[in-house]
């Protein structure tokens, strides 16, 4: 009945749609086994992508040939950059999208891509001989052979929904909860946990009173995902509104306190520390009079609204007697009440850095699973995992993103080295070579790594050649062009910046905070002329260039410094137990991770200096 596949990639969310699109467009032959093929990249939770560091890496995904950013970009209701106030590594993308649309692209675009099947059923095991992988087993009992596994199981595994004093199984409202896997997993040695995580209620929007509330449009000037000619801006945008709590909502939400599951100890799973619940909102910060509530359409024609910062697990009367005390929500008319899910998910230090784990060879993990929480995060494991699973069955070498060449590279390190105790989410803070990592130069960092593995298409790359060669050619003509007092001191008065007593290069005016291209295009017409030669985000990433050029530098210093320890390989089966020098915490820390470099080693959580500085020594022996 089925061929014998290269990859079984098990959950079709965004991690799963993910990896089946990579794995199948590098030429292996990929099965994706879903519950049902109707919720295949389903939004479970808000309906957008991006947001700070998260767009990021959706721009990172699409620069490597994925197809977040596409998607995100065809069903895009309204775009926002954030953080346009601060320093360009804080510029984030964020899309507003069509929930619907979204789920039908992304079906759209895996049934059009060949070498990829699709299989509706519960798989409920994986099939091992010898500590390999072999396939799957589903729910009645067929197997699928294959070379890889994938699993992107997200909230499924033995699902647990909380509303109140109520609790059922199920993956996510609607759906059923997968069982099965966890309790063979910990039967091969995986240890697992728990986690949690929450979602708000849904409510008909033509029942709230938008007068009331602050209205957020979308950027003047939209801007989109991917790099590719694929997609356009958006012409038209929905807008989105904020409203806040008061003390009356929060006094009604306290009164339902003795009946939430996550104070009377129902729940056991950590819930995501930057994402709370609005009840853990009220309790940590009581202080508070207020918190903001965002308020975000689902879709072009649908009146169904998302209401965000206010995921909860109370009763539904209380949730429905509270949110009706909101301003705007006086006469709200609740669509379902939100729910709080506690889920199975595998401490991400039993990984490769390729996602593969160290007990069953070619079995992969990625997305929720590795504790992680976001669209974004998923997804991007799901890239990963997808394009070493199809690598590893050809025999090639396998594909890793240090932590200077991308988020995703930070988001893996740090699951694989530190692990995870709550739903890790990625932010800027967390990548030390921020400035090299921001959104606008994804191509320039990853597209060229993408075409070498056969993901990024020839005209990705050559597009991405084009830009990276008119930004040089821009900085250079920036260098030489100057102008003078008489041409731009009038205007430098007005932007507020310091006048000029002589000719000066274009390129050192840029180097002062107060002044950007689009400001000299706007104090000297032939400058106008000149730049408008040049494509938009070439001007943007020559101005990036230049302004940043000192601190770019530094950041590029420093990673070579680290590259050093990078290089430095650890042989698979070194022998850490035998080193009596180095600390019982440390020895044992190396023992469960395996560290492939001496950089890798040097981040793992209770490896101390002393133990790096052993562990040098007995290399080099």
């Amino acid at each position: 009945m089925f061929p014998k596949y290269d990859v079984i990639v098990v959950g079709a969310g965004h991690a799963g749609c993910e990896a089946a699109h990579a794995a199948a467009k590098m030429g292996s032959k990929v099965l994706l086994c879903t519950m049902n093929m109707n919720t295949i990249a389903q939004m479970s939770c808000n309906p957008a992508m991006g947001g700070v560091a998260k767009g990021q890496i959706v721009r990172e995904i699409d620069a490597l040939g994925g197809m977040s950013g596409i998607i995100s970009d065809k069903s895009m209701i309204q775009f926002r950059m954030l953080n346009r106030s601060k320093g360009p590594a804080m510029w984030s993308p964020r899309s507003q999208n069509d929930r619907m649309k979204f789920a039908e692209e992304w079906r759209l675009a895996l049934e059009q891509t060949p070498n990829v099947d699709f299989w509706q059923e519960m798989i409920t095991g994986v099939l091992v001989k010898d500590g390999r992988i072999t396939g799957v087993k589903t729910g009645i009992g067929i197997e699928i052979q294959s070379k890889s596994v994938i699993l992107t199981n997200g909230t499924f595994l033995n699902g647990l929904i909380h509303i109140g004093e109520k609790q059922f199984g199920g993956g996510r409202t609607g759906e059923s909860a997968a069982k099965g896997i966890t309790e063979q997993l910990v039967s091969l040695g995986f240890e697992a946990g728990r986690m949690k995580t929450g979602t708000p209620p849904r409510v008909d929007g033509r029942s709230l009173d938008y007068s009331k509330m602050e209205v957020q449009y979308g950027d003047d000037n939209p801007e989109k995902f991917s790099y590719s000619d694929e997609t356009s801006p958006i012409k038209e945008q929905r807008t989105c509104w904020i409203t806040y709590t008061n003390k009356d909502v929060h006094s009604t939400l306290e009164e339902g306190f003795d009946r939430s599951p996550m104070f009377n100890g129902r729940i056991q799973g950590l819930g995501p520390r930057y994402c709370p619940s609005i009840e853990d909102k009220i309790n940590r910060f009581a202080e508070r009079d207020r918190h903001q509530i965002f308020v975000e359409p689902e879709g072009w024609n649908t009146v169904e609204i998302y209401v965000n910062g206010f995921s909860t697990s109370l009763p539904e009367d209380v949730q429905y007697k509270a949110i009706r005390k909101i301003a705007g929500f006086e006469n709200a008319k609740m669509f379902r009440p939100g729910y709080a899910i506690e889920y199975d998910f595998f401490p991400p230090t039993q990984l490769k850095l390729t996602l593969e784990t160290q007990l069953v060879e070619n079995l992969y993990f990625a997305g929720q699973i590795n504790g992680t929480t976001g669209y974004e995060e998923a997804a991007s494991q799901g890239l990963i995992a997808g394009i070493n699973a199809s690598l590893k069955v050809q025999e090639k070498d396998p594909f890793l993103l240090k932590r200077s060449d991308a988020y995703i590279g930070v988001l893996i390190d740090d699951l694989i080295n530190k692990g995870t105790e709550e739903p890790y989410r990625m932010f800027t803070s967390r990548a030390e070579f921020r400035l090299l990592l921001r959104q606008d130069n994804a191509d320039l960092r990853l597209t060229q790594l993408g075409y070498d593995i056969n993901l990024a298409s020839q005209e990705r790359l050559d597009k991405m050649l084009h830009k990276k060669k008119e930004t040089a050619r821009l900085i250079n003509d920036l260098k030489q062009k100057k102008l003078s007092p008489e041409q731009i001191n009038k205007g430098l008065e007005t932007i507020g910046t310091a006048e000029i007593r002589e000719k000066i290069a274009v390129e050192k005016l840029l180097k002062r905070p107060q002044i950007g291209l689009n400001d000299i295009m706007i104090l000297d017409e032939e400058m106008d002329q000149f730049l408008s030669g040049f494509e938009p985000e070439v001007r943007e990433q020559a101005e990036v260039q230049i302004k940043y050029d000192s601190y770019i530098e530094k950041e590029q210093q420093m990673v070579e410094k680290l590259s050093n320890m990078e290089n430095y390989k650890i042989p698979l089966k070194f022998d850490y137990l035998n080193i009596p020098a180095l600390s019982n915490e440390g020895k044992q820390k190396l023992n469960k991770i395996k560290p492939e470099t001496l950089g890798q080693a040097s981040r793992i959580s209770g490896v101390s200096p002393a133990d790096l500085s052993i562990l040098t020594v007995y290399l080099g022996r």
